[in-house]
């Protein structure tokens, strides 16, 4: 059991994309953006049961920013205590803990705020997920410098992905994943419909685990299962193989993933074709051609 200054602190970021879960619901009407919240709710308060000591904050990544669906400026005007929701809390009648019903509560009104004043155009399906995770990067950092002197705290971040990956983000999404193995914050991914490569490769560099669960509908019951527990207790635990990791990385000028291309030595920008100058940071590039050898003039004998 974790002591009083030990504090463990899980940021779930959700795929909130109106455009893909307006899709869903046509496709499969029985696991809907409501349902999943649900699923994302019990895991939450799992956590937060667990331990007494351990915190929680969740981030709706849309097509358009991210926003903070709990701990939300509501909470946090009271400082998390029944000043700032003491409505909330006081609405949990049926002897539950005050604190879960306050997070419900929060998400519920935050995500139908974050949907009533969305106004999508386009069909582009792609979630701002790389500012979704520097985000919650920020969030853990500020958390941690709110420590007092010897607490310490165990940080891991889980991504409940759901829309295909965008290789615009590939550049600061990679940024984010070096941030979060320098900052020994594990990443963990749930992936809901296709294979993304680049929570693979995050999941891989900082210790997460990468799964793409077969049923949806099961969603609560994996998030349990397989992400609930640190990753200490995982060791335990008979977990999903680990997945094949696609290192593949994304040119710069048609964001198509690549195996052999050509790198900048300037600021490492990669393309599929090369070009004598960097469209990134502008550099040109001085090409030595090969020498051509000049054949020697054979000097006429005198004739005699």
């Amino acid at each position: 059991m974790a002591s009083e200054d030990e504090f463990s602190l899980l940021v779930i970021v959700v795929d909130v994309n109106p455009i893909w879960w307006g899709q869903q619901a046509q496709r499969e009407p029985q696991f809907t953006l409501s349902k999943c919240l649900d699923a994302v709710m019990v895991m939450g308060n799992s956590h937060l049961a667990m331990t007494r000591t351990n915190k929680l904050a969740i981030v709706g990544s849309h097509c358009q920013d991210s926003h903070f669906l709990y701990p939300c400026k509501k909470w946090r005007a009271g400082d998390g205590s029944g000043d700032g929701s003491g409505d909330d809390a006081s609405s949990s009648g049926d002897g539950k803990y005050e604190l879960l019903s306050v997070a419900n509560n929060l998400v519920a009104e935050e995500i139908r705020s974050v949907m009533s004043r969305t106004e999508v155009k386009g069909h582009s399906t792609d979630t701002l997920l790389a500012g979704s995770l520097a985000k919650a990067l920020c969030y853990i950092h500020r958390v941690t410098k709110e420590l007092e002197a010897g607490q310490e705290m165990k940080s891991r971040i889980l991504v409940i992905k759901a829309a295909e990956d965008c290789a615009l983000q590939y550049m600061n999404f990679m940024n984010v994943i070096f941030a979060s193995q320098k900052q020994n914050i594990l990443i963990d991914a749930c992936v809901l419909d296709s294979d993304s490569g680049l929570l693979q490769q995050a999941c891989d560099i900082t210790g997460g685990l990468y799964l793409k669960i077969p049923q949806k509908v099961a969603l609560a019951q994996y998030l349990l299962w397989v992400f609930l527990p640190d990753s200490e207790q995982r060791s335990q635990l008979v977990l999903p193989p680990p997945a094949h990791v696609d290192y593949r990385a994304a040119c710069f000028c048609h964001r198509n993933l690549i195996e052999i291309g050509y790198v900048c030595s300037v600021c490492l920008s990669i393309f599929c074709n090369f070009s004598p100058i960097c469209t990134t940071c502008e550099t040109a590039f001085k090409i030595q051609l090969p020498q051509m050898v000049k054949s020697k003039k054979k000097k006429l004998k005198p004739s005699t």
